[in-house]
This record gives structure tokens, sequence and C-alpha cells, in this order.
């Protein structure tokens, strides 16, 4: 009778959001002895593994091919393999791709393991100087003008700080809104390109801090502060 082969592990891996050096002791061990890396671009993937000094064979997961590169990358750890999960920067899946690969996963009960560590959100979170007990992560407005100004109106309405996301060359545009949606007199923290050497936390109101930032492209978290949704506008 022939011996039936341990299905491999999944390793969710955290990773540094701009500074190498965020990299965690857990998270090197683990990348130096799985059998290939997971990653949502190649040359993000690569460039991450040359900084950390690893050679590990990727495996592009994204937006694009998740769908059907989701079942191969299963059947290879259901074959025995171990594999590690990243993104481009940061926690994995949280606002990226690999939801279908935890499903499968799951399905096929494929040990899951998470290794945290880097988050974009929670370094913006820990710059406030208001209350986050509570607050909404509403991520990545919708692409059209139109829709985007109907999702932040829908978000005006709430009472606990609101999380947005955009990309980087989208970041005058949603400030702009912000100022419309929101109000000139509202309360922000804007977070852009986190531990990286051009690093910067703007606090105010949106209308003083816009014009430091217009035209710039810049990786960034933006938080409204809807504990003070009904300041002067």
């Amino acid at each position: 009778m022939q011996k039936q082969t341990p299905a491999g592990k999944l390793y969710i891996v955290a990773t540094p959001i701009g500074n190498p050096k965020d990299i965690t002791l857990r998270a090197l061990d683990i990348l130096k002895n799985v059998d290939g890396v997971i990653c949502e671009e190649y040359r993000q993937g690569n460039r991450l593994l040359n900084k950390l000094g690893l050679e590990k064979e990727l495996i592009p997961l994204n937006e694009h091919n998740e769908d059907q590169e989701a079942h191969h990358i299963i059947t290879r750890m259901a074959d025995g393999e171990t594999l590690a999960l990243i993104s481009d920067a940061g926690t994995p899946v949280f606002a990226d791709p690999g939801q279908r690969l935890l499903e499968l996963a799951y399905q096929m009960n494929i040990p899951v393991s998470p290794i945290p560590g880097p988050a974009s959100l929670m370094a913006a979170l820990s710059l406030c100087d208001f209350s986050i007990d509570r607050f909404l992560f509403a991520g990545f407005p919708p692409r059209k003008t139109e829709h985007r100004l109907g999702f932040l109106r829908k978000l005006s309405h709430e009472s606990v700080p609101v999380v947005l996301m955009d990309t980087p060359y989208r970041l005058t545009k949603l400030l702009t809104e912000a100022e419309s949606v929101f109000g000139k007199n509202q309360d922000i923290l804007l977070a852009c390109d986190l531990t990286q050497k051009k690093e910067a936390v703007f606090r105010g109101k949106v209308r003083d801090i816009l014009p430091a930032i217009s035209g710039q492209k810049r990786e960034f978290i933006l938080i409204v502060n809807l504990n003070k949704h009904r300041q002067e506008r």
C-alpha cells in the first residue's frame, strides 16, 4: 500500500511596508525554509527577496490570475510543499489578493499559519491623537468620480473615524473630494510613505493639508476623524 504524502502548509507572511529592516526574525526564518514564495507581482517579490539576501522560486498570484493559479498552488501544497504568501508590502490578504487561495486551503484541510508583522493600517492608527476605540475601514473608493462622491457621502454620516486608502496618483484627488464632501474644516490625519525616507505625517484640517501635498504621488493612508464630523463646514 502506497504511503500518502502529508500535506504541506501555507504561511501568511507580513513583510516591510517600506523599510526592509522591519522584517521580523520569524518571517525571515519562514522565507528561508519554504519551498516557494507566492507574491503579488514578480518584480516586487524579487526586489524584496534580493534585499533580504534570499533566493526562492516566486509564484505570482494577483487579481488577474488568482482563480486559476490558486488551484495549481493548492495542488503543490497537497503534494507536500510548504509555501509562503506575501503581498507587495505589509500584511497579505487584507485589501490584497489571497482570499480565494485561503478558501481552497481550508477546503483541502491544508494548514494555514499567520506570521504577523508590519501593517500600514495599524502603523497609521498608532499615530492618531483622537479616539480609535472604534473605527471603520472603508478601504479604496470606487474609481469613477461619480461613484466616489456617492461612496464618500454615505461615509459622512458615520460617527467614528473612517480609514481610506487609494493609489498614490489619486492622493490629491481623494483629499479634494474629502474637502468637498466632509467640509474644509474636517479634522484628518494623513500618513504618507510610512517607514520610508520621505515619511511624513500631516495632522489638522483638510483645507490646510491639501495645499501642502497637492500634485504629489505618495503611498498614503487617510484617517477622517468623524468623531468630530459636525464641525463647521
